[in-house]
């Protein structure tokens, strides 16, 4: 190799020596660039922080008793300004309680004078490394919450656009949010997107589901209880406000809960007091709460059968979500995601979109919302085998079924009838694929389903599958 190609090799980093003994000064620098670090040096603590501020410093390596200001004064001023430079200090044996401080100030570590070179080398490897994944820690956090913020597939209707616009605003607030719209419009998703642009995105977001948990244990589930508090409550146990502290609590469907609940989510709500089933002390939460519906609560409110002032309390920041018939411009998009994600999960990576499903697509009135859209796609792409999605492998109204696709259709029936056999169809469908593709483990084909191994086998024998 000549001499110009071994110029051009990159340095590993800058490292800053902050040492005021000349002759040490000049050991570290010749050591730290034989192994490919660029050096520079600093004779004083205010020489070493003039240098940290002219930027440029990937590690800081210095000695604890300096002139003008000490190697701590150095780390110190340095973690007002920037956190993730590390330090190492050069200590000897009578400063190893200073050393031991400087850890606890954020000092990365400390070599104990005199010290190995290989030692030290070793050191700052590990150091700038630390500082590598944590740099990519934060850009794979922010990332993620970028892909779990507003995703792309939201679509970009105007009606939508304004929708994430005010999510967007909100997100960084603690006020409380409803997200009004009809079932699958989305509400979870647009809860999920607050939390992760909040600064709360760190600590929990908790789901609850209102409709879907009994009313008799639905206090329980949200405030917790007390060891004894009723039959069978062999334990004290957190509720979901307590789990979700300095966090985020999704309440769906709110408007499902019994009145004489709504009191305590009230009192929540303005002092950040619960009080656990059967307890007699408040318990302080710190929750930040988004809750949805797709009743009209004001009409709740005029029928007695949703609190008034609950309602004022929770329309803080009402964001509306519009069906997904008053944004058909966004179905195009939002099958192309659909099929995308399924067609992997289902192996069939060649499926596509035929010109005359997506024209039913877009004339569907989707009663059902993204949801009904997805789960259209999702069964499509297990009866088109793989290739191209035509309007009878869509099982919507008016999809077109042909006379093989309808034989067997319970045509005089009522429609619960039929849902039940097509639901029965493509479930057959979809379980011989997967035992197929296992080569008829059971095991492998029920995690591919999702679904326990007993709910499999139930199943096999129901439909009668070989």
């Amino acid at each position: 190799m000549n001499k110009d190609s071994a110029d051009e090799l990159p340095v590993k980093a800058t490292i800053l020596v902050a040492e005021d003994k000349e002759s040490m000064a000049d050991m570290l620098r010749l050591t730290l660039e034989a192994d490919g670090y660029s050096v520079i040096h600093a004779a004083d603590g205010m020489e070493a922080i003039r240098r940290l501020r002219e930027g440029g410093i990937d590690l800081v390596l210095t000695d604890l008793k300096m002139p003008k200001k000490s190697g701590l004064d150095v780390l110190t001023t340095t973690r007002q300004e920037c956190r993730s430079i590390p330090f190492i200090f050069m200590t000897a044996f009578g400063t190893i309680e200073l050393a031991v401080e400087a850890m606890r100030l954020g000092a990365y570590d400390f070599i104990t004078k005199p010290f190995d070179t290989g030692h030290l080398l070793v050191k700052l490897s590990h150091a700038l490394e630390n500082r590598r994944l944590a740099a990519e820690n934060i850009v794979l956090r922010d990332a993620v919450k970028s892909a779990a913020g507003l995703a792309p597939i939201l679509g970009n209707s105007p009606l939508m656009l304004e929708a994430a616009g005010q999510a967007r605003k909100v997100a960084r607030a603690r006020t409380t949010v409803l997200l009004l719209g009809e079932s699958g419009t989305g509400k979870e998703l647009f809860a999920r997107a607050i939390h992760n642009l909040s600064p709360r995105a760190e600590r929990p977001f908790v789901a609850v589901n209102c409709a879907a948990i009994p009313r008799d244990l639905l206090e329980s589930e949200l405030f917790g209880h007390e060891k004894g508090a009723f039959t069978g409550a062999d334990q004290r146990r957190m509720g979901k406000f307590e789990l979700a502290d300095k966090g985020t609590l999704f309440l769906d469907e709110i408007g499902e809960m019994e009145i004489s609940l709504q009191a305590k989510i009230l009192r929540a709500l303005q002092d950040g007091h619960i009080e656990r089933v059967g307890g007699v002390h408040s318990v302080v939460v710190d929750v930040r709460v988004v809750a949805a519906s797709n009743r009209d609560l004001e009409a709740a409110v005029a029928e007695k059968s949703f609190r008034e002032d609950l309602y004022y309390r929770l329309n803080v920041f009402p964001i509306h979500l519009p069906p997904l018939r008053d944004r058909r411009g966004d179905i195009p998009a939002l099958a192309d995601y659909f099929i995308a994600r399924y067609s992997r999960e289902l192996g069939c990576p060649n499926a596509s979109l035929s010109a005359e499903a997506l024209e039913m697509l877009e004339r569907h009135q989707w009663k059902g919302n993204v949801r009904e859209l997805e789960n259209a796609i999702e069964r499509a792409l297990i009866l088109c085998d793989g290739g191209a999605i035509l309007p009878e492998h869509l099982a919507i109204c008016g999809a077109g079924f042909s006379d093989a696709a309808l034989r067997g259709m319970p045509m005089d029936g009522t429609l619960d009838d039929a849902v039940s056999y097509a639901l029965r169809r493509v479930e057959t469908e979809r379980i011989r694929r997967a035992l197929a593709g296992t080569g008829g483990n059971k095991t492998r084909a029920a995690e591919i389903l999702s679904v326990s191994y007993k709910t499999l086998l139930t199943k096999i024998k129901d439909y009668g599958i070989e």
